[in-house]
């Protein structure tokens, strides 16, 4: 992983995000890019005889706060030992980040909290930007731990096509990891074991060690995070959305319970 894309708007989920990212590119010697991005159909109103107008002030008041962020971004980057660039979008951000993203071999987004848990807008943009992009995504909630990275992972494996990605995505990560959790969920029934899993990776001189974890009355996502928790895992590797996004935002599911509730930084593959 040489090219790491991180989506900079200026929250507060942004700091441990760019942390994170600063750590990641320092181990893997990678070039970061941070994304900018300031829609501009926000700023466009509609009259009542079916015409558009721009809201000059509030564009206006979007562009300071976007140069005061620039401003701040490059005298913080000025003082890191990390090569790094900036580039714009004023579109929809999914489509920024798509189109950003082509290049690159991991995206970083911050994920906000609020009241305990993760901000719904977070979640969206986390999930829009895992369905568009071929490389993985990391979400990054703002109690990140520095140099997660060389922490305990934990891989949640289910035999799908979606973890088999995931993991094979996260195995530039994973070598750098202190030690490795292989956690299947009881009653899953994936059609790749776990044991080929852990076979694959060893061919990476990476040794996991495979973890049953049984599963309790509050799902697999609960399961999961009664793992982590167990694991003590700095951080997580997961396939996303093995269910459709929809049906996972209405009755609840694997990713979406761990988006909500994020124990640590999630790796996301599609």
């Amino acid at each position: 992983m040489r090219s790491l894309l991180v989506y900079a708007d200026g929250s507060a989920r942004n700091d441990a995000a760019l942390q994170s990212a600063l750590d990641l590119a320092r181990t893997l010697d990678a070039h970061l890019t941070l994304h900018i991005n300031t829609p501009l159909q926000r700023f466009v109103a509609m009259d009542p005889f079916g015409g558009g107008y721009l809201i000059a002030d509030a564009l206006a008041d979007a562009q300071r706060r976007e140069a005061e962020m620039v401003a701040r971004l490059t005298a913080q980057l000025a003082e890191e030992d990390v090569p790094w660039s900036s580039e714009h979008s004023n579109g929809l951000v999914v489509d920024g980040m798509a189109e950003a993203a082509r290049l690159a071999d991991l995206v970083v987004i911050g994920l906000n909290r609020f009241e305990g848990r993760t901000d719904p807008g977070a979640i969206r943009i986390v999930g829009d930007v895992v369905l568009a992009v071929s490389c993985p995504v990391l979400a990054v909630p703002p109690h990140a731990k520095p140099r997660f990275v060389d922490g305990t992972a934990m891989v949640a494996w289910s035999g799908t096509a979606e973890s088999a990605n995931a993991l094979r995505a996260a195995v530039p990560l994973l070598a750098h990891a202190r030690a490795v959790k292989l956690v299947t969920i009881v009653e899953d029934n994936g059609t790749c074991p776990a044991a080929d899993a852990a076979r694959y990776l060893s061919r990476f001189n990476i040794h996991a060690e495979l973890i049953e974890q049984p599963r309790d009355c509050g799902g697999v996502g609960a399961a999961l995070s009664a793992a982590a928790e167990a694991a003590s895992a700095d951080w997580i590797v997961m396939g996303a959305y093995g269910h459709s996004r929809f049906r996972e935002t209405l009755f609840g599911g694997v990713t979406q319970h761990l988006l909500e509730n994020a124990p640590c930084p999630i790796l996301l593959s599609h």
